[in-house]
């Protein structure tokens, strides 16, 4: 019987999101008693990873690729045999390409996850009669086009917010310094109220379901549907991805 791999998380980006992953793994694995859950090392080093919308956006030259490897070799040393990084911008090509590749040219037999791919695999499985999906999620993840450039690939018609929503009420949601939800952790009831007038401006475009392009979404916004919108969480599709490639018996049934 092959041995259970231990799980990692590259858990600063940001810390709560990382959290909120290691929670969601705990809650979709198969155990009734403390000794039967996995092993998961989360390693939270937030002061050493560039703000990845920051980069993207042209407002600092530093690659949060490298910070990124380094901590997945940080995990890989400590015992870890699959990871993930629960942030969807880092996901950018840009950024996750070139961690693929210092990962290749150093050897490494860590099998690093892709969240992006991993929810749009997840769709298109579970939800084969959407046909049209919007996303919320930063700007920086919002410029590249990361969900968009993939699920349009596989059949989907994707619907992003216009520009002024995105700036007046997307991004500040999760980055506002007194409201936002890495300020605080927490959805406040401005930051809530941001993303459901957002969601509404997707409705009113035709979305079928919601992708929470951003993995603070997930802390404001927990209903699994919003009026007729499916509600979709890439953190806890993530979280069974993960689980799946430690010891796929523990997986819970998608309910």
């Amino acid at each position: 019987m092959e041995a259970e791999k231990i799980i990692g998380i590259v858990g600063g980006a940001g810390p709560f999101a990382g959290l909120d992953l290691q929670t969601k793994i705990l809650n979709q694995t198969d155990a009734t008693q403390d000794q039967e859950h996995l092993t998961i090392i989360n390693l939270s080093q937030p002061n050493q990873l560039t703000d990845r919308t920051a980069f993207l956006l042209g407002e600092t030259a530093v690659n949060p690729a490298q910070a990124i490897f380094q901590q997945l070799q940080l995990l890989e040393r400590a015992g870890t045999a699959v990871a993930a990084i629960p942030c969807n911008t880092a996901h950018a090509p840009v950024i996750f390409d070139v961690v693929l590749a210092q990962l290749k040219a150093a050897g490494s037999r860590l099998t690093f996850l892709n969240m992006v791919y991993e929810t749009a695999q997840y769709i298109h499985q579970h939800h084969p009669g959407i046909k049209r999906i919007g996303v919320l999620s930063t700007t920086g993840t919002y410029r590249v086009r990361i969900y968009p450039d993939l699920l349009e690939t596989i059949g989907f018609e994707v619907l992003v917010p216009d520009e002024v929503v995105q700036k007046t009420a997307v991004q500040p949601a999760i980055y506002h310094p007194q409201h936002g939800i890495k300020a605080c952790g927490k959805a406040t009831p401005q930051s809530r109220n941001w993303l459901l007038q957002s969601i509404h401006h997707l409705q009113q475009q035709g979305a079928e379901a919601i992708i929470l392009g951003c993995t603070e979404l997930p802390l404001a916004i927990t209903e699994n549907r919003i009026e007729t919108m499916q509600v979709i969480d890439p953190t806890t599709i993530l979280a069974r991805a993960l689980i799946r490639e430690a010891n796929p018996a523990k997986l819970r049934p998608l309910l």
